[in-house]
């Protein structure tokens, strides 16, 4: 048991601050992202955490498998390289028990991974969603900062506004300046208040504007025109977010993906339940990986078992891909993949042994 504590309390501080690292690296991907895209005004800076925090549990999905991996990988070869596993083998802790150890490590993780999977990923990709459909229902000017001049996108002119209610729908003291399309003439347009209208026939949003005064002219020329209006609609073209939209499985949760019968669905179902059991796999290769000879180095085979985990994922995901489709050449071809790698674990963790033959003595 003391050996069982110590094994796992070097796996799982590892792991943590192993996945700490890979999560700080995607949310700040992530980050710069809508960061970018809240400056070019197609999402509001406030819904940017928000956005995040829907985001997190469909990216520990993936990094606490990933975590776990580097983490046997590392703690383990620091052993090997300290020679404290020659001390527990001489001690009667044989590798098999090793690998046990790790494995009860791995179904905690696993759970916690299923958790995600199963329940909180769906959630958070449908919330996300949600938040996003709504951001691109808006329009650039139910954006606008107060005070602030603001550039219009496709160099469509700029835009100030000198108070802006608190549901960011009715604009007052409206002033406007852009060339109009198709010529030189410049449009300057005054206006006290502004509001957005969505035309129900047809989806396209309007800018409304009332009580102003529009001036239109070529610089150097006097042909100016002043013309005062009551009401004035202008097209506001809807702003294209760089961000892709989930897939409509990964947006259900799993009881729907129980009753749905389509391939999507499918492929979806078995990724989600697969995926604990892609933590206990990748605990099982972990293991004999990480046998490191006292003078190679403790990251001698880091980058050859990252490169095993990147090809795992990918040929996962290219069966879901697959089933998807509908072009799987065999019936849940996830489930091949994963048996694939479980027997490479096999015969990783005691070369002697393949399949079903064994070493004569």
């Amino acid at each position: 048991m003391i050996v069982f504590r110590y094994l796992a309390r070097e796996m799982l501080q590892s792991m943590v601050a192993v996945s700490l690292v890979l999560l700080l690296v995607i949310l700040s991907g992530r980050f710069v992202r809508y960061l970018a895209e809240a400056a070019a005004g197609k999402l509001d800076a406030g819904v940017v955490f928000t956005l995040l925090s829907f985001r997190l549990p469909g990216y520990l999905e993936l990094i606490l498998p990933l975590g776990l991996f580097i983490a046997i990988l590392l703690a383990y070869g620091r052993l090997y390289i300290d020679s404290e596993m020659t001390v527990l083998s001489a001690c009667g802790v044989s590798e098999g028990t090793i690998l046990r150890y790790s494995l009860l490590c791995g179904l905690a993780v696993a759970a916690l991974v299923a958790f995600f999977s199963l329940f909180l990923s769906p959630l958070g990709a449908r919330a996300a969603e949600d938040l996003l459909a709504a951001q691109r229902n808006r329009t650039e000017f139910e954006t606008l900062k107060p005070g602030r001049f603001h550039r219009l996108s496709n160099s469509a002119g700029v835009a100030y506004v000198q108070e802006v209610d608190e549901g960011g729908k009715t604009l007052r003291q409206v002033f406007l300046a852009g060339k109009d399309q198709g010529s030189d003439a410049l449009s300057v347009m005054t206006a006290k208040t502004g509001t957005t209208l969505l035309d129900e026939t047809s989806g396209k949003r309007y800018l409304v504007l009332g009580q102003g005064v529009q001036y239109r002219g070529s610089p150097g020329q006097a042909n100016y025109e002043e013309v005062e209006f009551a009401t004035y609609q202008q097209y506001v073209p809807q702003p294209s977010m760089d961000t892709k939209p989930k897939k409509p499985s990964d947006m259900l949760s799993t009881v729907q993906l129980l009753q749905a019968t389509d391939n999507a669905a499918t492929a979806a179902l078995q990724w989600r339940l697969s995926m604990p059991v892609l933590v206990l796999i990748v605990v099982a290769l972990a293991v004999p990986l990480a046998r490191t000879q006292p003078r190679s180095g403790r990251y001698a085979k880091l980058i050859p078992a990252i490169l095993l985990y990147v090809i795992y994922l990918v040929l996962a995901n290219a069966a879901r891909g697959a089933m998807e489709a509908g072009k799987s050449p065999l019936p849940y071809l996830l489930w091949w993949v994963h048996g694939a790698f479980a027997c490479l674990a096999w015969v990783l963790f005691n070369p002697k042994r393949l399949l079903f033959w064994r070493a004569a003595p």
